[in-house]
């Protein structure tokens, strides 16, 4: 036979690769190749004006930004992968390290700077202009990360995109008073001393100031130390908490929609009868309030020395009518620059002043694309710039989260955060707050010691009911809510200024509930409270309630012939078998997991 002409005959695998994807148009970019290098218009328009916030990058992020700013090619490698142990202090600084970090923070404090806008005129281009910031803006970054890497520093992700510096920028040429919105529970984090620098070679007659939002959250005592610390810094303070206002507002609304039905008014009057009197002390304190004449309240807002008192609406904007005297940017009105990190309640406070919704609200930064001006009253008009991160300081990037900085719902790796949460609430706090029970150290560990983060999540997740698909306690998931409840205030715990002791600035308060032994919970509440389900004492009572009942020589076990008396002696019994291994029953082999079924006990 011929040989067979291959040409003629179509392959059937051939034939079915074509069927599948020979009809598939290739995927081409704009000048028509098949290329994908940085010098194509592969998706992301460069040119255009991007104002997403860029906080928090990835090394391959990382370098892409700065090879976009310097004109560069780079290469990125992977990242390594590795496993903690939750019973560990992950993350987290022993007290000899934390003391170093802080005397390395006080020695760079000068280097921690933020972007400047090169100096122009008239006679420079746009080109030139925005050539001159790139170069300043990649040089200053580069510092950044040389002090970090030479200094073995860790900062915030501060802002790395140049557009919201540019956002910046203008807000502090237009305003008359730089405003700095800091969070009460730690306002050196977020006030940056270096802004206030800038303001000044700016203009010199400009104003700094530092709002306190949250300060509902401390106490007057807490107050009057943050007063008497900036009063030594010599910038003027006030304090101001916007959820206050928001829901002072939002009380006056129903009342008035309520009286706008006749109907309604006997109920309401009776209500107000009942609270009354249950609230004797603070119609007293309202009362007191009410005697103060609008002359001593000025005087009290306007003097000399910061003052410990929360104001109100009415007064704060009082407060920022008066305080700049000097030359103003626009005659007809002073202009109040509102600048501060996401999620201080930046946006929150320009809608309790506005007593509307006027700027959105987000604890994501970025929220606020753009600088926009607001006119609180006829003389003063407020400019809101998007919420900045800019560079300061911290120990951990679990400080960052429990700070707000970072977003809870991206963060990778709970246990740092929550081992850093527990070393700074009191474990009676916990217990008190979540009506909970968490496990006390086992047996040989120091029985004062913190709770670990797995104890916590546990007990938490299961009295929640978060529970995973094979039955255990979701701690992923418990630790979010419980990272939320710290940022958003339901935990407190406040940092207080360098010249007060921490311990003398924050007490907790003492147990209110009663505490429960373990030993009284439900068994399956006992397992799931705790990773290693055999404690010391199961182990030691199984141990003893295991007696031997054969003998072991050389390590066999099957004898027959041989038992252990009650004396522990060994007895012989009479006439051996030729063949002891015989008539023996094999045990029984048993499937794995109803063996080891007790461990999946909870």
């Amino acid at each position: 036979m011929g040989k067979k002409n291959k040409g003629s005959t179509p392959n059937l695998g051939r034939t079915l690769i074509k069927d599948r994807f020979g009809h598939t148009q290739l995927r081409k970019v704009d000048n028509d190749t098949m290329l994908h290098t940085t010098e194509l218009q592969d998706g992301y328009d460069w040119g255009r004006l991007n104002l997403s916030s860029v906080t928090e990058e990835s090394s391959f992020q990382a370098f892409l930004r700065t090879a976009e700013l310097a004109g560069t090619e780079f290469q990125a490698e992977k990242l390594n992968i590795t496993f903690v142990n939750p019973k560990q202090r992950v993350g987290l600084l022993s007290k000899t390290q934390e003391q170093r970090m802080h005397e390395k923070h006080h020695e760079h404090r000068e280097h921690l700077k933020i972007p400047r806008r090169p100096k122009w005129d008239q006679t420079t281009s746009a080109e030139d202009l925005k050539r001159a910031e790139k170069e300043a803006f990649l040089n200053w970054r580069r510092d950044l990360a040389q002090l970090q890497e030479d200094k073995d520093i860790l900062m915030t992700p501060y802002e790395k995109n140049l557009e919201f510096w540019r956002q910046l920028w203008r807000v502090v040429e237009r305003s008359d008073v730089v405003v700095q919105i800091v969070d009460a529970r730690n306002p050196l984090l977020f006030r940056s001393t270096d802004l206030e620098s800038y303001v000044k070679e700016v203009k010199s007659t400009k104003m700094n100031m530092i709002l306190v939002n949250k300060s509902d959250l401390l106490t007057e005592e807490q107050r009057k130390h943050w007063a008497e610390y900036f009063d030594c810094e010599g910038i003027r303070t006030a304090f101001y908490s916007a959820t206050l206002v928001e829901e002072e507002l939002r009380r006056e609304a129903e009342a008035a929609r309520q009286e706008s039905f006749p109907e309604l008014k006997e109920l309401r009057e009776a209500a107000d009868a009942i609270q009354q009197a249950l609230g004797k002390v603070e119609g007293a304190l309202d009362a007191i309030e009410r005697k103060i004449q609008p002359e001593e309240v000025h005087k009290l807002l306007l003097g000399d020395k910061n003052s410990p008192r929360l104001l109100s609406r009415t007064e704060m904007i009082e407060f920022l009518r008066r305080i700049y005297t000097g030359p103003r940017h626009t005659s007809q009105h002073v202009t109040i620059g509102m600048v501060g990190y996401p999620n201080v309640g930046k946006s929150s406070t320009i809608n309790s002043l506005m007593t509307v919704k006027k700027v959105s609200v987000s604890a994501t930064p970025g929220k606020t694309k753009r600088f926009q001006t607001l006119y609180l009253d006829n003389d003063i008009m407020l400019c809101d710039c998007p919420g900045l991160v800019m560079p300061s300081f911290v120990l951990t990037k679990a400080d960052m989260l429990l700070n707000g900085i970072l977003p809870i719902d991206q963060m990778r790796n709970h246990v740092p955060a929550v081992n850093l949460l527990c070393e700074r609430i009191p474990r009676h706090v916990l217990e008190d707050k979540y009506g909970i029970l968490i496990a006390k150290p086992v047996e040989g560990e120091d029985m004062e010691r913190v709770p670990h983060s797995e104890e916590l999540l546990l007990a938490y997740g299961y009295n929640r009911g978060f529970m995973t698909s094979n039955g255990q306690p979701d701690q992923a998931r418990s630790a979010r809510y419980v990272l939320k409840d710290y940022v958003n205030g339901k935990l407190i715990y406040a940092m207080g200024p360098p010249s007060v002791v921490q311990e003398e600035y924050h007490t907790f308060p003492k147990r209110q509930r009663k505490e429960i032994e373990e030993s009284q919970l439900p068994s399956q509440q006992q397992r799931a409270m705790r990773i290693d389900k055999s404690t010391s004492k199961e182990l030691d009572q199984q141990f003893f309630d295991d007696q031997p009942s054969h003998a072991h020589v050389k390590g066999r076990t099957n004898f027959p012939n041989v038992r252990l008396a009650n004396d522990g002696s060994l007895v012989a019994d009479a006439g051996p078998t030729a063949k002891p291994w015989r008539h023996v029953k094999k045990e029984r082999r048993e499937k794995l997991r109803k063996k080891f079924s007790h461990l999946d006990e909870h």
